[in-house]
């Protein structure tokens, strides 16, 4: 992805989109699902090319309503996840699909066992990541987690190690005409389209997307869940300590106190200041 070497315009207006979007959060008291899907986001010209969105003009990072068939809102979608969550060559469903798992969905996976092994994606193309990971699951010290965060990672495999939409992989080929490219240094290069992504998936509980959207739609189903794991990043960021089983009891009580509200997000703040959770660690 010679593409993205020398482009500090876009790493930038990434890091920032996901400040000014949370930031918003607080201010407006926006409710906890938007962490899942919002219809608003903050772009720049360059970081709205990078997403497909028309009409932003200029350098300057400014509120912008999505398009009604964006695939952006919300996280898991912005450039700056996708890209902290690939290693800047390939993507990864398994990378990808623990940080939903755990920051977004709350739900805690186990270290993997020391004989599990690496899943690597095939840059020849010859096998999928998905067709390497099916074989990963069969080992049963592997599939218990892998069935949690597999799932939200293919729903983000459309996306490139920048958070560029794709609908093929790259990889390498032979006998095949190259795509040529530019990378920001000005220097060509060339690369292959591989096999085509499928972004499908079925969640544990055995309910099944086709994409990122559908994925989106079947997590906010359960917008307490969201805001519950969201006071509990706030409290461990706020306290420094996780919240332990313990303290579940008051991670309620915070809970209801912002049921009123939507769970929006200054009211969790606020109310996680006010709670012994905060006042007594």
């Amino acid at each position: 992805y010679n593409d993205y070497e020398l482009d500090e315009p876009l790493k930038l207006a990434a890091l920032e989109e996901t400040q000014l979007f949370f930031a918003e959060l607080l201010r407006a008291d926006l409710p906890a699902r938007n962490v899942v899907d919002s219809d608003f986001t903050y772009l720049n010209e360059r970081l709205a090319n990078h997403y497909g969105i028309a009409g932003v003009k200029g350098t300057k990072m400014r509120r912008v309503t999505l398009p009604p068939e964006s695939e952006r809102g919300g996280l898991m979608t912005m450039a700056s996840v996708l890209k902290v969550t690939a290693n800047g060559t390939t993507t990864s469903p398994v990378l990808r699909g623990h940080w939903i798992t755990e920051r977004i969905l709350g739900m805690e996976t186990r270290p993997p066992p020391p004989n599990a092994g690496a899943v690597e994606p095939d840059i020849r193309g010859a096998v999928t990541i998905r067709e390497q990971l099916a074989k990963h699951r069969e080992h049963p010290a592997c599939a218990s987690c892998h069935v949690k965060m597999d799932p939200p990672g293919f729903a983000l495999e459309s996306f490139d190690v920048m958070g560029a939409y794709r609908a093929r992989y790259r990889a390498i080929a032979e006998n095949v005409k190259p795509e040529p490219g530019y990378g920001m240094n000005g220097q060509a290069f060339a690369f292959h389209y591989g096999p085509p992504v499928d972004a499908a998936g079925e969640l544990h509980d055995g309910r099944t997307f086709r994409d990122v959207k559908e994925f989106k739609r079947l997590v906010l189903a359960d917008e307490v869940s969201i805001a519950r794991n969201l006071a509990k990043q706030l409290v461990t960021f706020a306290t420094g300590a996780p919240v332990r089983f313990s303290d579940r009891e008051e991670l309620e009580r915070i809970l209801e106190r912002a049921r009123a509200r939507e769970y929006g997000v200054r009211t969790l703040v606020e109310e996680i200041v006010r709670s012994e959770l905060f006042q007594t660690k």
